[in-house]
């Protein structure tokens, strides 16, 4: 929870980044990185790093690299492995993001509403997409504080996702998001 760059210059150097090397992150970044992203910063209540509506938290992060695909479990701060192997070509459809040592694909699972359903799908669709889209901001920041590039992107193949990570139905693919640091640096 130490370094990066002071915040109003970090905002100002926020920015997409679509050419991203091969260049793998450091174990201690990509750990950084995860709980900046989605991690418990306020343990006795277990809050998040990312705002989530009546703190429902369905947003699962799924970590695609090299090695694997893991599924990040914020109150243990690990990775969980799904499945071995590369799979970061089903990440997104854009070119390079299969060569891009981190892919997160944002994943809600409508089941942890819970009593918090509203029986109306799209209203929680759309929550689920805010409650995205903060992560994906917070991923974006720490990506400019640490000289990183990140691209937020809605062009995946979800359905493929969802058969690869072998989703129930109350899971729904959101986005992805691609990080790694820019091609020009490498």
């Amino acid at each position: 929870m130490q370094g990066g760059k002071p915040f109003l210059q970090t905002v100002s150097e926020r920015n997409t980044e679509r050419n991203i090397s091969e260049e793998k992150l450091s174990p201690q970044v990509l750990s950084n990185l995860l709980w900046a992203a989605w991690g418990v910063n306020r343990p006795a209540t277990k809050g998040r790093t990312a705002p989530s509506a009546r703190n429902i938290q369905e947003i699962d992060l799924y970590v695609f690299l090299a090695q694997g695909v893991y599924r990040y479990e914020a109150f243990g701060h690990s990775l969980q492995p799904v499945l071995g192997g590369d799979h970061r070509e089903k990440a997104g459809m854009q070119p390079g993001v299969n060569k891009a040592p981190v892919n997160l694909i944002y994943v809600a699972d409508f089941e942890k509403y819970g009593a918090n359903a509203s029986g109306d799908t799209s209203r929680q669709m759309v929550r689920s997409s805010a409650h995205a889209g903060f992560i994906g901001q917070n991923v974006h920041l720490f990506a400019a504080s640490e000289g990183l590039g990140a691209w937020f992107r809605a062009s995946l193949d979800t359905s493929a996702v969802a058969a690869l990570l072998k989703l129930r139905p109350p899971q729904k693919v959101l986005y992805g998001q691609t990080v790694g640091y820019p091609s020009r640096r490498a």
